[in-house]
């Protein structure tokens, strides 16, 4: 696998929940970097976008994830496991994105190979600074998998 930014970053947010996908969008608006935001609501559509299956047939690789735990159909848990046993996925930076604030979520994403695990806080302005932060060190500090520089 072979992820090419020419300039741009692909991103996939998988969140259920319009406000969260609504402040993410907001957040990354102001980017003075090229950033495709891909959107996915459920677990199902999450893998269905990395395998290029269904509606997703022409998705690009993303150089990042913003995963949230508690979703639809597939849990985030489970597309974090399935990504990271994936020879062609595994080297995809995930960001654990939710609400929960249990120890044991934490302690199994990082089991499962989450590169991070952030809490989603409730303030529009706390949301928008951690989502600058993630942008700010995954996209400029950080060298991603597959990166020609």
């Amino acid at each position: 696998m072979k992820i090419s930014h020419q300039g741009s970053f692909d991103i996939l947010l998988v969140e259920d929940s319009d406000e969260d996908i609504y402040l993410t969008k907001r957040a990354f608006q102001d980017s003075k970097l090229a950033v495709n935001l891909h959107i996915t609501k459920d677990g199902e559509a999450a893998l269905d976008f990395l395998y290029n299956r269904n509606e997703y047939v022409d998705s690009p690789k993303p150089d990042i994830i913003l995963l949230d735990l508690n979703l639809p159909k597939i849990d985030g848990r489970e597309v974090l496991t399935r990504i990271k046993r994936d020879d062609e996925l595994k080297k995809i930076p995930i960001v654990i994105l939710t609400t929960s604030q249990s120890t044991e979520d934490v302690i199994k994403s990082y089991n499962l190979h989450a590169n991070s695990y952030i809490r989603k806080p409730v303030n529009f302005d706390k949301f928008t600074e951690i989502i600058k932060s993630i942008e700010n060190f995954w996209l400029t500090v950080v060298r991603l998998p597959g990166e020609e520089k």
